[in-house]
């Protein structure tokens, strides 16, 4: 979540009520207005409180027409009013809640199965917060083992974790924050994610593992899982070293299981040692909810998980915050009930559909250069073409802007700093109607920003408010 720092000096500025906010007598509901950076002196009315709160938020995006976002933005009213229903109800308390705790051990099992795990009966997962949380703790986890083999240098030794220079910055913070040394491979020409075989060459024995995305947030491309095992693999055999990999699938782990089902990324290769998604991306569940299983109990070092009193037996639990609502776990069996294998193929094969055409129609318009085509995430980038001149992507950004689109325009981290793309993600609920719409709005501006003598842009830093 974001910090905020109080007003500075002090804000006496007040909410201003309207006079019709009075249930039955207009006048009643002249109360003194509230203000803003203080809690007020007595009570509102809800139908009041109600009002305030809601006008201010008209002003946010509207979230259907946020292409920026990977979260889900619609579900059924069905999966809202279960959600409501279990608002309530904290999900650490599972003696209180043995049923959500049950919902939760159910979704854990569909996940391995649905990720072949071989033995699925000896993988052990939890619910999250969201994939954020999830890798935390696959990060821990992956720690704890390394610590474990190596206690007679650790902690004189440091560790380090390999990964690519287009993870989610939850890495970055993961590194940080449990003081493992990050080293990224970096991009490279038209490779956007990690290689393999470079990754392999910067693993040592004081490497805890490589992370693998399959699905990276910057062009919505697999990262290559299977070859990077087989890196590793080969690396065991020359040096001994046995280095674990890590799967975030925050995205793609709720893709390829229905879309690519051929493709071996997750427990059918021996060395992926855990794997975490996002319920509240292609899980198709509003947020937060995450997941993080891992192969087996050797992959989960025993004294990190923690154990409550659950029915007069015995829950194990692994978290890095307590309380959270059960809601979003509950929607997510509520899904996994809904659409099953199919419905969810069904689903992600028409995000799938509706990111290729809509690719195809902005590089037909000639101005734009498409570096993926949404065939593997629903997700595509792209940037001006060579022979654009008179504008950029940021400039594209504002303009879309204008028309209640929030379509993202960035940088690419190091050694591809020199390029800045737009991005689309797709999601349930995006459909062709609605990209057709984007792509009118789309080609209706260029003609003004062909007109442009040159880019408006000063600050690409400060351009747009997304900045991964």
């Amino acid at each position: 979540m974001a910090l905020h720092k109080g007003s500075g000096k002090r804000d006496e500025r007040k909410v201003s009520v309207n006079p019709f906010f009075g249930e039955a007598n207009p006048v009643s509901g002249m109360t003194e207005a509230p203000p803003t950076h203080r809690l007020p002196d007595t009570p509102l009315p809800p139908t009041t409180a109600y009002q305030l709160v809601h006008d201010e938020l008209m002003l946010d995006g509207n979230a259907r027409l946020n292409l920026a976002t990977f979260v889900t933005t619609w579900m059924e009213p069905q999966a809202g009013v279960l959600m409501a229903e279990c608002a309530d109800k904290n999900m650490i308390d599972k003696d209180e809640y043995p049923r959500t705790a049950e919902l939760e051990r159910r979704c854990v099992a569909m996940l391995a199965e649905l990720w072949n795990a071989p033995d699925p009966s000896s993988v052990i997962g939890c619910s999250t917060t969201g994939s954020s949380e999830a890798c935390m703790l696959a990060g821990l986890a992956l720690k704890r083992r390394w610590s474990k083999k190596n206690a007679d240098r650790y902690p004189g030794a440091r560790p380090n974790l390999v990964m690519g220079v287009n993870v989610q910055v939850c890495w970055d913070k993961f590194c940080d924050f449990w003081e493992v040394e990050a080293r990224t491979v970096p991009m490279e020409g038209d490779r956007f994610h990690l290689s393999p075989r470079e990754a392999a060459a910067l693993c040592d024995e004081n490497t805890i593992g490589v992370v693998g995305v399959l699905g990276s947030t910057f062009d919505g491309s697999y990262e290559p899982i299977a070859e990077l095992c087989a890196e590793l693999d080969a690396l065991q055999e020359r040096t001994g070293l046995d280095v674990p990999v890590h799967v975030d699938g925050a995205s793609g782990a709720m893709i390829a299981p229905f879309l690519d089902p051929d493709l071996e990324w997750d427990f059918r290769l021996p060395r992926v040692a855990s794997i975490n998604t996002s319920g509240h991306k292609y899980g198709l569940v509003y947020p937060g909810v995450g997941w993080a299983l891992w192969r087996d109990a050797e992959a989960l070092p025993e004294e990190l998980v923690f154990r409550v009193n659950y029915l007069g037996g015995d829950m194990p639990t692994f978290a890095l915050n307590f309380s959270r609502p059960g809601a979003q776990v509950v929607a997510q069996y509520y899904m996994f009930l809904r659409l099953g294998r199919e419905g969810y193929r069904a689903v992600q094969q028409s995000t799938r559909d509706v990111a290729r055409h809509l690719a195809d129609r902005v590089e037909a318009l000639g101005d734009f250069r498409l570096l993926t085509r949404g065939d593997q995430l629903p997700v595509f980038a792209f940037t001006t073409a060579d022979h654009i001149t008179s504008y950029d992507v940021f400039d594209v950004s504002r303009r879309m802007r204008e028309h209640g689109w929030l379509v993202p325009a960035y940088t690419f981290p190091p050694d591809r700093e020199d390029l800045s793309v737009l991005r689309v993600v797709c999601r349930n609920g995006f459909s062709h109607d609605l990209a057709d719409l984007f792509l009118a709005d789309l080609a209706r501006e260029l003609p003004g920003l062909r007109r442009q003598e040159r880019p408006s842009t000063r600050d690409k830093g400060a351009a747009t408010g997304f900045h991964h």
